[in-house]
């Protein structure tokens, strides 16, 4: 019995000084945090106004110098992100001229000119790609706050009130690339 208990006391110490001597160890390993961000712009405040009124006019063979107006709108893009600006008119034409249709059965088709100056001389047109302005006009985001959109001023003018009496209208696409 005694060597059963003295057997059982040395393991007892064996296995107590192996705890005291044993170290702690810390094991590593790593992972990754990703996320991916991608470019997005946004034309964040429609033209105001939407319509553009270029006013009421005579029918006249007479040069229009007057039949003109401008909308306001803001783009805004992910940080850093450059874009390119061009407008639509409806009849698809890229180098910024349009054409009002009229009401009801009237084909008259009244032109009109897209600037991107007030002084009428810089069409914007719409050959703008992800990677030039063309004809249109260009910008920089600064980020999707409303605070860092970038503003746009179009500039319209019609020359010719020499049609058919109606009201003439079109729509002009915004499109932005980048």
């Amino acid at each position: 019995m005694q060597v059963k208990n003295f057997i059982a006391a040395a393991a007892v110490v064996a296995l107590g000084f192996g705890a005291v001597s044993a170290q702690a160890t810390t094991v590593k390993s790593s992972f990754q945090v990703q996320m991916t961000i991608t470019s997005v712009c946004a034309v964040t405040s429609a033209p105001t106004p939407s319509l553009i009124n270029l006013g009421t006019f005579a029918a006249t063979t007479t040069a229009l110098t007057t039949a003109n107006g401008s909308t306001t709108f803001k783009v805004n893009c992910s940080n850093k992100t450059p874009f390119y600006v061009g407008l639509a008119p409806s009849n698809a034409n890229t180098l910024g001229v349009g054409a009002m249709s009229g009401t009801g059965g009237n084909t008259d088709k009244v032109p009109y000119t897209l600037y991107q100056d007030a002084g009428f001389s810089t069409v914007w047109g719409n050959t703008a790609t992800s990677s030039s302005a063309g004809n249109g006009e260009s910008g920089t985001g600064a980020g999707m706050a409303s605070a860092n959109a970038v503003s746009f001023i179009a500039y319209v003018q019609a020359t010719s009130s020499d049609y058919k009496p109606d009201i003439y209208t079109d729509t002009v696409t915004v499109n932005v690339n980048y």
